[in-house]
Protein backbone atom coordinates (compact mmCIF):
# COMPACT_ATOMS: atom_id res chain seq x y z
CA UNK A 1 0.00 0.00 0.00
CA UNK A 2 2.90 2.34 0.68
CA UNK A 3 3.81 2.11 -3.03
CA UNK A 4 0.45 3.65 -3.94
CA UNK A 5 1.10 6.72 -1.81
CA UNK A 6 4.72 6.97 -2.89
CA UNK A 7 3.59 7.33 -6.50
CA UNK A 8 1.85 10.60 -5.68
CA UNK A 9 4.06 11.85 -2.86
CA UNK A 10 3.44 15.34 -1.50
CA UNK A 11 5.91 17.82 -0.16
CA UNK A 12 6.28 16.88 3.55
CA UNK A 13 5.42 20.36 4.81
CA UNK A 14 2.35 20.55 2.58
CA UNK A 15 1.25 17.12 3.77
CA UNK A 16 1.51 18.23 7.40
CA UNK A 17 -0.50 21.41 6.73
CA UNK A 18 -3.18 19.59 4.75
CA UNK A 19 -3.43 16.94 7.48
CA UNK A 20 -3.92 19.66 10.09
CA UNK A 21 -6.66 21.30 7.99
CA UNK A 22 -8.35 17.92 7.51
CA UNK A 23 -8.10 17.30 11.24
CA UNK A 24 -9.74 20.66 11.91
CA UNK A 25 -12.65 19.85 9.58
CA UNK A 26 -13.14 16.35 10.94
CA UNK A 27 -12.89 17.77 14.47
CA UNK A 28 -15.99 19.86 13.74
CA UNK A 29 -17.84 16.69 12.76
CA UNK A 30 -16.53 14.91 15.88
CA UNK A 31 -18.39 17.49 17.97
CA UNK A 32 -21.59 16.30 16.28
CA UNK A 33 -20.65 12.67 16.99
CA UNK A 34 -19.90 13.43 20.65
CA UNK A 35 -23.20 15.25 21.12
CA UNK A 36 -25.51 12.97 19.15
CA UNK A 37 -24.29 9.38 19.47
CA UNK A 38 -25.26 9.06 23.19
CA UNK A 39 -28.70 10.50 22.40
CA UNK A 40 -29.10 8.11 19.48
CA UNK A 41 -28.24 5.23 21.82
CA UNK A 42 -30.76 6.50 24.38
CA UNK A 43 -33.45 6.64 21.68
CA UNK A 44 -32.67 3.06 20.64
CA UNK A 45 -32.89 1.90 24.26
CA UNK A 46 -36.29 3.54 24.69
CA UNK A 47 -37.48 2.00 21.44
CA UNK A 48 -36.33 -1.50 22.44
CA UNK A 49 -37.87 -1.18 25.91
CA UNK A 50 -41.18 -0.08 24.39
CA UNK A 51 -41.12 -3.02 21.97
CA UNK A 52 -40.50 -5.47 24.83
CA UNK A 53 -43.51 -4.03 26.67
CA UNK A 54 -45.61 -4.26 23.52
CA UNK A 55 -45.94 -0.48 23.37
CA UNK A 56 -45.48 1.91 20.47
CA UNK A 57 -43.29 4.97 20.70
CA UNK A 58 -44.76 8.38 19.82
CA UNK A 59 -43.53 9.87 16.56
CA UNK A 60 -40.26 11.78 17.01
CA UNK A 61 -38.20 14.07 14.82
CA UNK A 62 -35.65 12.22 12.70
CA UNK A 63 -32.38 12.22 14.60
CA UNK A 64 -29.02 11.01 13.26
CA UNK A 65 -25.52 12.29 12.66
CA UNK A 66 -26.82 14.17 9.61
CA UNK A 67 -30.31 15.22 10.66
CA UNK A 68 -31.56 17.60 11.93
CA UNK A 69 -29.35 20.55 11.14
CA UNK A 70 -27.13 21.72 14.01
CA UNK A 71 -28.78 24.27 16.26
CA UNK A 72 -28.37 26.08 19.54
CA UNK A 73 -29.62 23.87 22.40
CA UNK A 74 -30.77 26.96 24.31
CA UNK A 75 -32.93 28.76 21.71
CA UNK A 76 -33.10 26.38 18.74
CA UNK A 77 -31.36 28.80 16.36
CA UNK A 78 -30.12 26.94 13.27
CA UNK A 79 -26.34 27.16 12.94
CA UNK A 80 -25.39 28.89 9.68
CA UNK A 81 -22.33 28.06 7.59
CA UNK A 82 -20.59 31.21 8.87
CA UNK A 83 -21.24 30.14 12.47
CA UNK A 84 -19.88 26.65 11.82
CA UNK A 85 -16.33 27.39 10.64
CA UNK A 86 -14.00 25.33 12.88
CA UNK A 87 -12.27 27.39 15.60
CA UNK A 88 -12.75 30.70 13.77
CA UNK A 89 -16.51 30.95 14.33
CA UNK A 90 -16.21 30.26 18.05
CA UNK A 91 -13.55 32.95 18.37
CA UNK A 92 -15.47 35.54 16.33
CA UNK A 93 -18.68 34.85 18.25
CA UNK A 94 -16.69 34.99 21.51
CA UNK A 95 -18.04 31.61 22.51
CA UNK A 96 -21.69 32.63 22.40
CA UNK A 97 -24.75 31.87 20.26
CA UNK A 98 -25.29 34.51 17.58
CA UNK A 99 -29.05 34.59 18.31
CA UNK A 100 -29.46 34.36 22.09
CA UNK A 101 -25.88 34.87 23.36
CA UNK A 102 -26.03 31.62 25.32
CA UNK A 103 -22.49 30.36 26.05
CA UNK A 104 -21.03 27.73 23.71
CA UNK A 105 -18.86 25.19 25.52
CA UNK A 106 -15.11 25.62 25.13
CA UNK A 107 -14.98 21.91 24.42
CA UNK A 108 -16.05 22.54 20.81
CA UNK A 109 -12.91 24.45 19.80
CA UNK A 110 -10.77 22.18 22.01
CA UNK A 111 -11.96 19.09 20.12
CA UNK A 112 -11.31 20.81 16.78
CA UNK A 113 -7.87 22.06 17.81
CA UNK A 114 -6.89 18.68 19.30
CA UNK A 115 -7.90 16.89 16.11
CA UNK A 116 -5.95 19.35 13.96
CA UNK A 117 -2.77 19.27 16.05
CA UNK A 118 -2.74 15.50 16.48
CA UNK A 119 -3.36 14.89 12.78
CA UNK A 120 -0.60 17.30 11.82
CA UNK A 121 1.73 15.53 14.26
CA UNK A 122 0.75 12.13 12.81
CA UNK A 123 1.68 13.44 9.34
CA UNK A 124 5.00 14.70 10.70
CA UNK A 125 5.73 11.52 12.65
CA UNK A 126 4.80 8.90 10.04
CA UNK A 127 5.38 10.88 6.86
CA UNK A 128 3.37 10.44 3.69
CA UNK A 129 2.21 6.86 4.29
CA UNK A 130 -0.72 4.61 5.11
CA UNK A 131 0.51 4.63 8.70
CA UNK A 132 -0.29 8.36 8.88
CA UNK A 133 -3.77 7.72 7.45
CA UNK A 134 -4.40 4.96 9.99
CA UNK A 135 -3.07 7.08 12.84
CA UNK A 136 -5.49 9.89 11.96
CA UNK A 137 -8.42 7.46 12.01
CA UNK A 138 -7.33 6.21 15.44
CA UNK A 139 -7.00 9.81 16.66
CA UNK A 140 -10.52 10.71 15.56
CA UNK A 141 -12.06 7.66 17.20
CA UNK A 142 -10.15 8.19 20.46
CA UNK A 143 -11.12 11.88 20.66
CA UNK A 144 -14.80 11.00 20.22
CA UNK A 145 -14.65 8.15 22.74
CA UNK A 146 -12.82 10.28 25.30
CA UNK A 147 -15.39 13.07 25.24
CA UNK A 148 -18.37 10.68 25.23
CA UNK A 149 -16.94 8.71 28.16
CA UNK A 150 -16.36 11.90 30.15
CA UNK A 151 -19.97 12.96 29.53
CA UNK A 152 -21.83 9.69 29.91
CA UNK A 153 -19.37 6.97 31.06
CA UNK A 154 -20.26 5.12 27.85
CA UNK A 155 -17.93 3.81 25.14
CA UNK A 156 -20.32 3.13 22.24
CA UNK A 157 -19.95 -0.12 20.30
CA UNK A 158 -20.53 1.83 17.10
CA UNK A 159 -17.08 3.40 17.60
CA UNK A 160 -15.09 0.82 19.58
CA UNK A 161 -15.99 -2.09 17.30
CA UNK A 162 -15.42 0.00 14.17
CA UNK A 163 -11.97 0.87 15.55
CA UNK A 164 -11.23 -2.79 16.31
CA UNK A 165 -12.15 -4.16 12.87
CA UNK A 166 -10.43 -1.27 11.08
CA UNK A 167 -7.24 -2.06 13.02
CA UNK A 168 -7.29 -5.69 11.94
CA UNK A 169 -7.89 -4.70 8.32
CA UNK A 170 -5.08 -2.13 8.36
CA UNK A 171 -2.70 -4.73 9.74
CA UNK A 172 -3.43 -7.24 6.99
CA UNK A 173 -0.57 -5.42 5.28
CA UNK A 174 1.39 -5.09 8.54
CA UNK A 175 0.96 -1.31 8.77
CA UNK A 176 1.58 -1.12 12.54
CA UNK A 177 1.98 -4.80 13.46
CA UNK A 178 1.79 -8.13 11.69
CA UNK A 179 -1.69 -9.66 11.46
CA UNK A 180 -0.97 -12.42 13.98
CA UNK A 181 0.16 -9.87 16.56
CA UNK A 182 -2.92 -7.74 15.82
CA UNK A 183 -5.33 -10.66 16.33
CA UNK A 184 -3.56 -11.68 19.53
CA UNK A 185 -3.60 -8.04 20.64
CA UNK A 186 -7.36 -7.78 20.14
CA UNK A 187 -8.01 -11.01 22.07
CA UNK A 188 -5.51 -10.30 24.84
CA UNK A 189 -6.68 -6.70 25.20
CA UNK A 190 -10.27 -7.77 25.77
CA UNK A 191 -9.51 -10.72 28.02
CA UNK A 192 -6.98 -8.90 30.22
CA UNK A 193 -9.49 -6.28 31.38
CA UNK A 194 -12.29 -8.85 31.45
CA UNK A 195 -10.24 -10.84 33.99
CA UNK A 196 -9.52 -7.69 36.03
CA UNK A 197 -13.23 -6.85 35.97
CA UNK A 198 -14.29 -10.25 37.32
CA UNK A 199 -11.49 -10.45 39.87
CA UNK A 200 -12.52 -7.05 41.25
CA UNK A 201 -16.21 -7.93 41.20
CA UNK A 202 -15.70 -11.26 42.98
CA UNK A 203 -13.48 -9.58 45.59
CA UNK A 204 -15.66 -6.53 46.27
CA UNK A 205 -19.09 -7.24 44.81
CA UNK A 206 -18.77 -4.07 42.70
CA UNK A 207 -18.09 -3.37 39.05
CA UNK A 208 -14.75 -1.60 38.60
CA UNK A 209 -15.15 -0.82 34.89
CA UNK A 210 -17.49 -1.30 31.97
CA UNK A 211 -17.41 -3.66 28.99
CA UNK A 212 -16.63 -0.70 26.73
CA UNK A 213 -13.19 -0.51 28.34
CA UNK A 214 -12.51 -4.14 27.32
CA UNK A 215 -13.52 -3.37 23.73
CA UNK A 216 -11.40 -0.22 23.58
CA UNK A 217 -8.27 -2.04 24.77
CA UNK A 218 -9.06 -4.81 22.28
CA UNK A 219 -9.24 -2.18 19.53
CA UNK A 220 -5.89 -0.71 20.56
CA UNK A 221 -4.42 -4.21 20.57
CA UNK A 222 -5.78 -4.76 17.05
CA UNK A 223 -4.00 -1.61 15.82
CA UNK A 224 -0.74 -1.84 17.74
CA UNK A 225 -0.25 -5.56 18.34
CA UNK A 226 -0.06 -7.48 21.59
CA UNK A 227 3.47 -6.17 22.30
CA UNK A 228 2.10 -2.71 23.05
CA UNK A 229 -0.54 -3.89 25.55
CA UNK A 230 1.69 -3.90 28.68
CA UNK A 231 2.75 -0.30 28.01
CA UNK A 232 -0.86 0.74 27.29
CA UNK A 233 -2.23 -0.88 30.45
CA UNK A 234 0.58 0.47 32.64
CA UNK A 235 0.39 4.02 31.26
CA UNK A 236 -3.42 4.18 31.47
CA UNK A 237 -3.40 2.86 35.04
CA UNK A 238 -0.78 5.42 36.11
CA UNK A 239 -2.67 8.27 34.43
CA UNK A 240 -5.96 7.16 35.98
CA UNK A 241 -4.41 6.87 39.43
CA UNK A 242 -2.73 10.29 39.23
CA UNK A 243 -5.87 12.04 38.01
CA UNK A 244 -8.04 10.19 40.52
CA UNK A 245 -5.81 11.19 43.43
CA UNK A 246 -5.72 14.80 42.19
CA UNK A 247 -9.53 14.89 41.99
CA UNK A 248 -9.87 13.50 45.51
CA UNK A 249 -7.26 15.82 47.05
CA UNK A 250 -7.77 19.03 45.06
CA UNK A 251 -11.39 18.87 43.90
CA UNK A 252 -12.64 17.06 47.03
CA UNK A 253 -14.25 14.41 44.86
CA UNK A 254 -15.66 11.45 46.79
CA UNK A 255 -13.67 8.22 46.71
CA UNK A 256 -16.71 6.26 45.59
CA UNK A 257 -17.63 8.53 42.67
CA UNK A 258 -16.88 6.55 39.49
CA UNK A 259 -14.19 7.87 37.15
CA UNK A 260 -14.30 6.94 33.44
CA UNK A 261 -11.30 4.83 32.43
CA UNK A 262 -11.70 5.24 28.66
CA UNK A 263 -9.94 8.62 28.43
CA UNK A 264 -6.82 7.20 30.11
CA UNK A 265 -6.83 4.18 27.81
CA UNK A 266 -7.12 6.59 24.88
CA UNK A 267 -4.22 8.75 26.08
CA UNK A 268 -2.07 5.66 26.68
CA UNK A 269 -3.06 4.34 23.25
CA UNK A 270 -1.82 7.52 21.59
CA UNK A 271 1.42 7.28 23.57
CA UNK A 272 1.89 3.72 22.34
CA UNK A 273 0.91 4.67 18.78
CA UNK A 274 3.63 7.31 18.48
CA UNK A 275 6.37 6.14 20.85
CA UNK A 276 5.43 2.60 21.90
CA UNK A 277 8.35 0.76 20.37
CA UNK A 278 11.18 2.97 21.72
CA UNK A 279 9.50 3.14 25.14
CA UNK A 280 9.12 -0.63 25.25
CA UNK A 281 12.76 -1.15 24.20
CA UNK A 282 13.90 1.31 26.87
CA UNK A 283 11.81 -0.47 29.53
CA UNK A 284 13.17 -3.89 28.53
CA UNK A 285 16.67 -2.43 28.58
CA UNK A 286 16.21 -1.32 32.19
CA UNK A 287 15.20 -4.85 33.14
Amino acid sequence: MSDVLAAAELDPTLFIVLSGVLGLMVGSFLNVVIHRVPRMIERDWRQHCAELRGESMPAEEAFSLLRPRSRCPACGHGITAFENVPLLSWLLLRGRCAACAAPISVRYPLVEASSALLCAFAAFHFGYSWAAVGAMFVIWCLIALTAIDFDTQLLPDSITLLLLWAGLLFNVAGTFADLQSAVLGAAAGYLSLWLVYWAFKLATGKEGMGYGDFKLLAALGAWLGWEMLPLTILASSLLGALVGIALIVLAKRGRHVPIPFGPYLAAAGLLALFWGKPLTRAYIGLL
